[in-house]
């Protein structure tokens, strides 16, 4: 859909501030103003043949991937293909699959097991001095 209202390209904004039609003068013909004209709002362009041609005359449905349409369509085809299958499919796998980052799985596992173990033996879970105090080296009450 946006590729069909992109084929308007700058002409869309002119079409809807000055719409086509043409202009009568009905005012009397005196001196100052001259005879009734008849004017169009967009004067006929000159075409000489030479210049750039818009990719939008040439092919209606023109993507932006080549001048040949059917070369176009196929280019716009396999894009959108890797586009959306390729990185979206393949690439959100990927992701879903990465290893466990941080190894937070593996620790919680881990402290599951553990207290399966001491709740078996009958150990309590954490025990009251967590460090053994017969390795904590304290300091003097001299100061050193």
């Amino acid at each position: 859909m946006l590729t069909r209202i992109s084929r308007f390209g700058l002409t869309l904004p002119r079409l809807l501030y000055n719409p086509p039609a043409r202009l009568v003068s009905q005012s009397k013909a005196n001196s100052a103003t001259g005879s009734t004209a008849v004017t169009e709002l967009h004067p006929e362009a000159q075409h000489s043949g030479h210049g750039e041609v818009s990719p939008y005359v040439k092919n209606p449905d023109y993507h932006g991937f080549s001048s040949d349409p059917v070369e176009d369509e196929w280019n716009m085809k396999v894009g959108f293909f890797f586009g959306i299958s390729v990185a979206l499919v393949i690439g959100g796998t990927f992701i879903h699959y990465l290893p466990d980052h941080g190894m937070r799985q593996w620790a919680r596992r881990e402290a599951e097991r553990l207290i399966q173990q001491r709740e078996a033996d009958g150990v309590p879970l954490i025990e009251e001095n967590y460090y053994d105090t017969n390795k904590i080296i304290l300091p003097t009450a001299g100061g050193q």
